[in-house]
């Protein structure tokens, strides 16, 4: 006796909708690893879309050339219009830092207050004229110096937010005066936070014409910003421009990549998830391989009439694999649903652009059905060894 493959798949869609509450709950355990899994692997690349773009901007832009100590200065002053110069670079700004600048005492003019500390101890940097972009601050205050505060040795500073707080400088309508020592500079210019090179909120900038009382004649660090994607590129040129022949010497950092950190959180995200998907997809089996056995159990009747009707072990095999893999179908096709109206709704709450690759959304049905199946083979060779007689008795 012969069966035809659509009365099979008749056969198991009505055992199915003969008990059609157990079969949903059947299904539920691979509509909830199918959607878990679904979710993991879209919800973790949007994440790592998300990376890129929105990466942190002042990182992934942030080169910073360190100058060592050498016999001759490796960088001038004047070397740093040669990097902003090169393709991809914004801004640069020279750096002189030292350790006798490092912790000086500064005092504002002398008032009479008892309640305020005039005398603070600082640290004093000098800088090109360019500071304010290269370490994206903004001058809240004033001015920054210029080329001409440079050329003429003006004895000027500027000072950043938490130093003039710390002096007592609220305005500079009256000019005030900061004294290092004995010798007075004019304030004429206060500093906003800095969102790189945080430290400079809390120090004293000066040019270098008047930094060389304190070793802040010698370019000891340049910091460069660059296009986004440009950081890279520019790592490799900056130290070349700035000191040809001497390239070797300079220290160069410079950002990761952001499409390796993209990589890197999407990788973390789905190691994290992926376990957790799968254990859910073993517990929807294990649900499916459990209701099929408990039906071949109820419908001994009905399979050992079958096989006296001339049906073979293979046509109740089937038939029964043929329920558990539809069931791991149905669920995948759910779970794969539900996963992307999940990634849909996670990415208009957050407002990101929602990333998913299709075939991710072909391939979670097929896996439903794979589990399903698998889940049905115990079962339905269960089914397909019983005996006519045995089955009916």
């Amino acid at each position: 006796m012969d069966v035809h493959p659509r009365d099979l798949l008749t056969e198991a869609v009505a055992g199915l909708l003969a008990r059609p509450v157990r079969s949903a709950l059947t299904t539920l355990g691979t509509v909830l690893g199918i959607t878990t899994l679904v979710v993991t692997l879209g919800i973790a690349a949007t994440a790592g879309n998300q990376i890129v773009g929105r990466f942190d901007e002042l990182t992934a832009t942030s080169v910073t050339v360190e100058v060592p100590e050498h016999p001759f200065p490796l960088v001038d002053w004047a070397d740093v219009g040669r990097v902003t110069r090169l393709r991809g670079v914004v801004s640069a700004v020279a750096l002189a830092e030292s350790e006798q600048s490092a912790n000086l005492s500064v005092r504002s003019n002398d008032i009479v207050d008892p309640a305020r500390v005039t005398d603070q101890t600082l640290t004093v940097v000098s800088s090109g004229p360019g500071l304010p972009a290269a370490v994206k601050g903004r001058m809240i205050e004033g001015r920054y110096f210029d080329a001409g505060h440079i050329a003429r040795g003006d004895k000027v500073v500027v000072l950043g937010r938490q130093a003039a707080r710390l002096l007592g400088i609220t305005g500079l309508a009256r000019a005030p005066a900061v004294f290092i020592g004995t010798q007075a500079y004019t304030v004429i210019g206060v500093l906003g936070d800095p969102q790189r090179e945080k430290s400079l909120a809390g120090a004293v900038m000066m040019p270098p014409t008047a930094g060389k009382r304190y070793g802040l004649d010698i370019v000891t660090r340049v910091l460069v910003n660059t296009g986004l994607g440009a950081a890279e590129l520019i790592a490799g040129q900056a130290p070349s421009a700035l000191s040809p022949g001497h390239e070797a010497i300079l220290q160069v950092s410079s950002p990761a990549s952001p499409t390796r950190a993209r990589d890197a959180v999407e990788g973390d995200v789905n190691a994290l998830f992926l376990i957790l998907g799968l254990v859910s997809l073993v517990v929807g089996a294990v649900g499916i391989a459990n209701v099929t056995l408990v039906t071949v159990m109820e419908r001994t009747a009905e399979i050992g009439l079958r096989r006296a009707l001339g049906a073979a072990r293979r046509h109740i095999a089937a038939q029964f694999l043929l329920e558990s893999t539809l069931t791991g179908l149905t669920g995948g096709v759910i779970g794969a649903s539900g996963g992307i109206a999940v990634i849909v709704a996670v990415c208009a709450a957050k407002q990101w652009t929602p990333v998913m690759d299709v075939r991710l959304a072909v391939a979670a049905p097929v896996a439903g059905a794979v589990v399903g199946l698998l889940a049905g083979l115990y079962p339905a060779l269960r089914a397909a060894r019983m005996e006519p007689v045995n089955a009916l008795r």
